[in-house]
């Protein structure tokens, strides 16, 4: 080793550890600040309260990659000893100002908010596994062998024309490359605080294979999250390491009576029927070394730890009091488990008191927080600091004239928000579009299409008034995977099949998934009969959804009646996304679909039919026309 190579690396770790300084001989806090499911959210996401309880109009407006950035300085400003976390899709399903870009622009945005280590989710599949490592390691995004021109735009990176790529570490313990038995990316990071260091696992979770397009996740295994912590916990322990923080893309929902404060841990994450929700069950297989989760996925926010709780009484005095939760690991102690919600409106402010002579973590104390925008010391901060919010801004004022123009006028919102049978406005909508992209006969003869319920993104086509003008930023809000349509050949046994599959238990489904269906589909199922024999009657009336309104060509056939198939062999064309078609979302009846014909990707068939049919002066959109008959979906008991 060179003079100069030694004098490197002898400063790197005195970067990274201070090792020069003496331990001190008292427990000390440090401060970890975590947050999951930013999904390239650069522009704020609307209003959010720390309660639903808190009237709409009196949620103030949140998130937004600039007050992050404030929100999580100022968190930092309280204590040097931190570190910024996450647990999973900072990236996918991102808003068009994010994804035309190849989420280039979130991972920028995250570099200049302090990210240090995050946890792999599902969504960082998305486009596979070597576009992650791309992202991670830097560098311009090729197409058909060349730059593309909306790669490398390099607003917050080193210069224009480049992607620095993350200067965090994203962490996958438990997501393995079968042709090497190695992890995809590092299994954890380790950050040294006083002489104590201190252990970031990361993992997804584990059924990230039925939920992303397979091509994404092709060569990678996905293990146990709980087995692959626990198998860790020796070789940590071998390096002096006691004190063990889980990142994990995998997370819960609060029941009531709490489920209304983002710090509740309502139910403690159980099930509706008292079983345990995913995260409980993980963390109920956990060592004991693990003092801290701080999970994702779900979107949902939630604090289950030892905390306390602040409580203004009536007389003005405040009192606090303990709240004993958190979820039991193995042995039964409860450790703290935390979630902030999604897109950047909440962070959760966590201090962690080691005590040096042990390395051991003896407290945890957390607390969720919205990242306010009218904040003062936040706004403060911004001012003082733009870095960010000109990111922001630049890359506003490149996607604009795109997601700015205006495809088409609704006449009242359409959420992605299901009724109890599972049928979402926004989904009708969808499925009619991709059902007039591929009926003609040239472009697949479809008779019906159905859409994945998670593809549906948050919020659905809802404006502040109407008729209101859906623009393709909008629209691409709703969809941001870029899928493109497939249509197969299914029998009319396999169509009762698929719809049987969408309940949990039935063909090895996990779910339940309620597709929805376009016009002319109309069927009813029961809520309460067995798995595979909950479809009770199924019709297809022939649509032609080419012409405004739509129109129907035939009479209802009657495909399934009182749960018996008519005429199994009867074919039937049928249209689905790519990932669908593949067998995401555990439909794997698709994949016996046979004369496949590809077609155009699922956000350009929304603006066609928008544009071609409901484009102001023309007729708006009204979901309560006669014509598009819905509902389409009948829940029985």
């Amino acid at each position: 080793m060179t003079l100069r190579s030694l004098s490197m690396a002898l400063a790197i770790a005195a970067a990274g550890s201070p090792a020069c300084a003496q331990i001190p001989a008292a427990p000390f806090k440090v401060k970890v600040i975590g947050f999951n499911d930013y999904h390239g959210n650069l522009q704020s996401p609307g209003t959010f309260g720390q309660s639903t309880t808190v009237p709409p109009a009196q949620r103030p407006p949140v998130g937004g990659a600039e007050y992050l950035a404030a929100h999580v300085a100022r968190m930092k400003r309280e204590n040097p000893l931190n570190v910024v976390v996450g647990a999973g899709d900072f990236i996918g399903a991102s808003p068009l100002i994010s994804a035309l870009f190849f989420d280039e622009p979130a991972v920028e945005t995250l570099n200049h908010i302090g990210v240090e280590f995050n946890a792999v989710g599902n969504h960082e599949f998305d486009k596979g596994a070597a576009e992650l490592r791309r992202l991670q390691n830097g560098g311009c995004k090729f197409t058909n062998g060349a730059p593309d021109p909306n790669s490398c735009k390099g607003v917050g990176s080193s210069a224009p024309g480049t992607f620095d790529g993350a200067k965090y570490k994203w962490l996958s313990a438990n997501v393995v490359e079968a042709a090497t038995g190695r992890t995809l990316l590092p299994p954890y990071g380790i950050k040294t605080f006083n002489g104590v260091k201190v252990a970031f696992i990361g993992m997804t979770l584990k059924g990230t294979p039925n939920i992303v397009t397979p091509t994404g996740v092709a060569g990678l295994s996905f293990r146990d999250e709980a087995d692959t912590v626990n198998a860790l916990v020796p070789k940590l322990r071998a390096q002096g390491i006691e004190a063990i923080v889980v990142l994990v893309h995998q997370g819960g929902f609060q029941a009531s009576p709490t489920v209304s404060d983002i710090n509740g841990c309502g139910g403690d994450l159980k099930n509706a029927d008292a079983s345990d929700g995913d995260l409980r069950a993980i963390v109920k297989r956990l060592d004991d070394a693990v003092d801290l989760v701080i999970s994702g996925h779900t979107h949902a926010a939630y604090n289950c730890s030892a905390n306390t709780v602040d409580v203004k009484n009536s007389g003005g005095t405040v009192t606090s009091t303990p709240r004993p939760t958190g979820l039991p690991n193995k042995v039964g102690r409860l450790v703290p488990a935390t979630s902030a919600s999604a897109f950047g409106r909440v962070l959760t402010d966590i201090d962690l008191t080691i005590d040096p002579k042990t390395r051991n973590v003896i407290a945890v104390s957390a607390t969720n927080r919205l990242v306010d925008r009218t904040d003062p010391s936040a706004t403060a901060l911004v001012s003082a600091d733009p870095t960010v919010k000109n990111i922001v801004e630049g890359y506003s004022a490149l996607v604009s004239p795109l997601a700015n123009q205006v495809i088409g006028t609704i006449t009242a919102p359409l959420p992605n928000s299901a009724a109890d049978s599972g049928e979402m406005p926004a989904g009708d909508l969808i499925a009619d579009a991709q059902l007039q992209a591929t009926q003609p006969a040239s472009l697949g003869g479809a008779v019906a299409a159905f859409m994945n319920p998670g593809g549906v993104r948050n919020p659905g086509f809802v404006g502040p008034a109407y008729p209101y003008d859906v623009t393709y930023g909008n629209a691409f809000t709703v969809q941001p995977f870029g899928n493109s349509l497939v249509t197969m050949t299914l029998t009319a046994q396999q169509l009762k099949n698929l719809l049987e599959q969408q309940f949990a238990g039935c063909l090895e489904q996990t779910g339940t998934r309620i597709l929805q269906v376009s016009n002319g589909v109309s069927y009813s199922y029961s809520a309460s009969a067995p798995p595979c024999a909950k479809i009770v009657n199924l019709s297809l009336t022939p649509m032609d959804v080419t012409v405004t309104p739509p129109v129907a060509t035939g009479s209802p056939e009657l495909v399934v009646v009182n749960g018996v198939v008519q005429n199994p062999t009867k074919a039937y064309r049928v249209t689905v996304n790519n990932f669908l078609a593949t067998g995401g979302d555990g439909f794997t009846v698709l994949k016996g679909g046979t004369q496949p014909l590809g077609g155009a990707q699922d956000i350009d068939a929304l603006v066609a039919y928008l544009s071609s049919g409901y484009l102001a002066p023309n007729t708006a959109y009204n979901p309560a026309h006669p014509s598009l008959h819905i509902p389409r979906i009948q829940r029985l008991p």
